[in-house]
């Protein structure tokens, strides 16, 4: 992994799982590195461990909560003013396997918070990532993609909703977005590029996830498992994308092994719905309309 030396990055949800390992890792490499948190007391908590591990870390909090866009737009404020040139933008936070429920803005939760949160935030900061010499954007997205599907017709998710469902559409909505994004960066000949990553298996507590859900997180962290691995190995896809030489925009990262669970980063292939360009370009345009948000290209 390079120096990062003299380059900004940002990554959401970074007070635990892949989030913070990849946000330790890129501190310890030397980035200023902003952890993009929604509960203060957790991200300094957060920052103390990384400190403690790497003094001369040059680290820094942001308060974000995509539960609500009036907060993502006061976090995107607050950014652009502290840091004008972001080289790396890591879109990790999310929830998984909620009841259904609303965002502060009405959206369903899990498109609201792992989704539309994330495009407005992104297109909110994408002036500073611009300004890099080579910015990029990654994006975390999981194989739970494939269970997904998105209604136009019914984007509130109030008919047939399921926990796994509703976790799935967002994830592919995740995808799309990513790709989405490459081609128009690519199109406006931006200086910055647009990449994907998947953890696998990654045994971690993530945001919103119920009891049981918890329970079997702690099993798999205590017996071994084929198609489960650390969370610091579930995040090298996402630091892979992020600072690897070779990567290029479009790219999908994720584990080499089994079912892509497990195992070192490599390009992966995400399912053919999560690259069609016909849906992609109708959830741009509906995540605008929904957000307010238009992107600067």
């Amino acid at each position: 992994m390079p120096t990062l030396r003299g380059r900004t990055a940002v990554v959401t949800g970074a007070n635990t799982g892949i989030g913070f390992e990849a946000a330790r890792v890129l501190a310890a490499r030397g980035a200023t590195t902003i952890l993009a948190c929604r509960n203060p007391v957790k991200a300094q908590e957060a920052r103390d461990r990384v400190l403690a591990e790497s003094p001369d870390a040059d680290i820094h909090l942001l308060e974000l909560d995509l539960n609500s866009l009036t907060s993502v737009r006061k976090a995107a404020e607050t950014l652009l003013v502290e840091r004008p040139t972001i080289d790396i933008l890591i879109n990790n936070a999310g929830v998984i396997m909620l009841p259904h429920g609303r965002t502060e803005d009405g959206f369903e939760q899990h498109f609201g918070v792992n989704h539309l949160a994330h495009f407005a935030f992104t297109g909110l900061v994408l002036p500073a990532v611009l300004a890099a010499d080579a910015g990029r954007i990654v994006t975390v997205g999981s194989n739970g993609h494939r269970m997904g599907k998105i209604d136009f017709e019914d984007i509130p998710f109030e008919r047939g909703y399921k926990p796994l469902r509703g976790y799935g559409r967002s994830k592919l909505a995740n995808l799309l977005f990513s790709y989405e994004l490459h081609r128009r960066l690519a199109a406006a000949n931006a200086p910055a590029i647009s990449l994907a990553a998947h953890p696998g298996g990654a045994t971690t507590n993530a945001g919103g996830v119920g009891g049981s859900q918890k329970l079997r997180s702690r099993l798999l962290n205590s017996v071994p498992n084929p198609i489960a691995h650390s969370p610091h190995m579930g995040a090298l896809p996402m630091l892979r994308a992020a600072v690897d030489p070779q990567a290029v925009g479009g790219q999908y990262y994720g584990p080499r092994g089994l079912l892509t669970m497990t195992g070192p980063p490599v390009i992966v292939r995400s399912n053919a719905r999560s690259q069609d360009t016909e849906i992609a370009a109708r959830l741009w345009t509906l995540s605008t309309e929904l957000t307010g948000i238009t992107y600067p290209l």
